[in-house]
């Protein structure tokens, strides 16, 4: 939040936390406030740092160290330097999430879930309005509030009906946040727990409160070293706050494996199994999760949801407006400069995440839903959890925008080849269909397409897997298909349209 020097004027300087520009900042002058932040969800070509006097910000991007001095002497003098801005924002005095330009990436969808990102100290319970309080089933049942994420108990399902199982079921329950997510196309939750892991971890307690969990533990991925102290420093934080609860989050971590992400193969990580498998379900683990007890399992994108709507539940919307209420966070990566992690209204279409970056090359085509994600020509569907799945494409979160340099049929085939070498191995639909679904795209490349093959088994892969990651992972394929059938014909008959194959 904004604080005022002694002179009353409301004056900050936000330099984000790993970065060595903090000691010029701080070298100037006690009366600027300096505040260290998280990452904004924008990868540009170098930090963001904002200067704010009296409601107007002062964007500057890459600044050097005597740049950044000079604006902390500049804001020592009570003055908003502009010089050099990439652009100027005006706002309310002690707004408490970043104000957004007129254009740019930061300009594209809304910041509700992202406002504190860039903005506001990752441990800085005060300036988000402390913890959150009370029981949140009745809003997040009447919101019909789905889950968000591969890893999520519940995903693009009411998450209120994983809370009524576990209630239901024997034992103490435990609240999981499912953070370990190895496919790094996907930022959302990564960004969250950098930039404002009290959110989730508000969020968490919440859902502890609904289902009387005792213990809430934190899953992340053994190489996120950044998230993981960025989250202990936040339960330090919450420790430390008047109103705390009697819950206390502990940490632990996961091996850097896609699977591990699975929502049971995470529950095997975290008791330490020695062969992570998928489990059979029922029972599903809000009746008997993380060593026989009654499990609610969420990601950091739900967590944050659901902090989101209790705050205020008139804007987050309801079922009775959208069957997806809320925001979705969606990841651009692919043939582009940098990658942006945005915001979107459900009912938004999902090109406007395209409007935040340039593809370097001529657009061909993108991939949704991150690993296992649809191949498709048009972005002109609601980013909707109902209305990706009608156009079989992926809601993890993830729109990777390629050029027509890249080829469907070579993306297809490095996907299924993926799904080969990483699967569990728990299934035979997965473990062997995978093996089969990869031949069967090598045929391809012999002059043999067998499209009703390659239909029939993606259709006995996607139904009878044990999880997600069998069922998903024919998705490539079928949309490739879909959309670009000639280039599987082109292929058979020895040429890549693209030019990216050696056939």
């Amino acid at each position: 939040m904004e604080k005022t020097t002694d002179g009353g004027t409301v004056s900050t300087l936000r330099v984000p936390l790993d970065s060595a520009l903090r000691g010029a900042a701080r070298d100037v002058d006690e009366g600027v406030v300096v505040t260290a932040v998280g990452p904004t969800g924008v990868e540009r070509s170098g930090p963001l740092v904002t200067a704010t006097v009296d409601g107007r910000t002062a964007f500057f991007t890459d600044p050097d160290r005597e740049t950044v001095r000079g604006l902390a002497e500049s804001l020592a003098d009570e003055e908003l330097p502009t010089d050099g801005a990439d652009g100027v924002v005006g706002h309310d005095i002690g707004v408490g999430t970043l104000p957004t330009p007129d254009g740019g990436p930061l300009s594209v969808g809304t910041r509700r879930v992202l406002g504190p990102c860039g903005w506001v100290a990752p441990d800085d319970l005060d300036a988000l309005g402390g913890p959150t309080r009370g029981d949140p089933r009745q809003e997040v049942r009447e919101a019909g509030l789905l889950g968000r994420g591969r890893g999520d108990g519940a995903p693009d399902r009411p998450v209120v009906d994983e809370w009524d199982r576990a209630n239901d079921a024997d034992g103490d329950s435990v609240v999981v946040v499912n953070a370990n997510e190895a496919d790094y196309r996907a930022e959302g939750d990564r960004l969250l727990l950098e930039s404002a892991p009290l959110t989730v971890l508000d969020g968490a307690l919440l859902v502890a409160r609904a289902v009387e969990a005792t213990d809430v533990v934190v899953y992340l991925n053994e190489d996120d070293a950044t998230a993981r102290q960025r989250v202990e420093d936040a339960i330090a934080a919450l420790g430390e706050h008047d109103g705390r609860d009697d819950v206390v989050p502990e940490v632990v971590a996961g091996p850097d494996q896609y699977t591990a992400g699975e929502m049971t193969m995470a529950l095997e990580a975290m008791e330490g199994a020695d062969r992570i498998e998928a489990r059979l379900r029922p029972p599903y683990p809000s009746e008997h999760g993380l060593y026989g007890r009654p499990t609610v399992i969420h990601t950091p994108r739900t967590l944050a949801q659901v902090r989101s709507l209790v705050r205020d539940a008139e804007a987050f919307g309801s079922r009775s407006e959208s069957d997806d209420p809320g925001t979705r966070l969606v990841s651009v990566a692919g043939d582009v400069a940098h990658r942006v992690t945005v915001e979107l209204p459900t009912g938004a279409s999902l090109s406007r995440a395209r409007e935040a970056m340039d593809v370097e090359g001529r657009f061909k085509m993108a991939c949704v839903g991150g690993q296992f994600g649809g191949l498709t020509r048009s972005l002109d569907v609601p980013a909707s959890a109902p209305a990706l799945a009608a156009a079989d494409l992926g809601t993890n979160g993830v729109v990777e925008l390629f050029d027509t340099g890249q080829c469907a049929v070579e993306t297809a085939g490095s996907r299924a080849r993926f799904a080969r070498d990483e699967n569990c191995g728990r299934c035979v639909p997965c473990r062997e269909g995978s093996k089969q679904l990869l031949d069967l795209l090598r045929d391809v490349y012999d002059g043999s397409y067998e499209a009703d093959m390659l239909r029939e088994l993606t259709r006995t892969m996607a139904t009878t897997s044990t999880c997600a990651f069998g069922s998903e992972a024919t998705r490539p394929v079928t949309t490739a298909m879909d959309d670009f059938e000639t280039e599987f014909r082109a292929h058979a008959e020895g040429r890549c349209p693209s030019g990216a194959c050696d056939i």
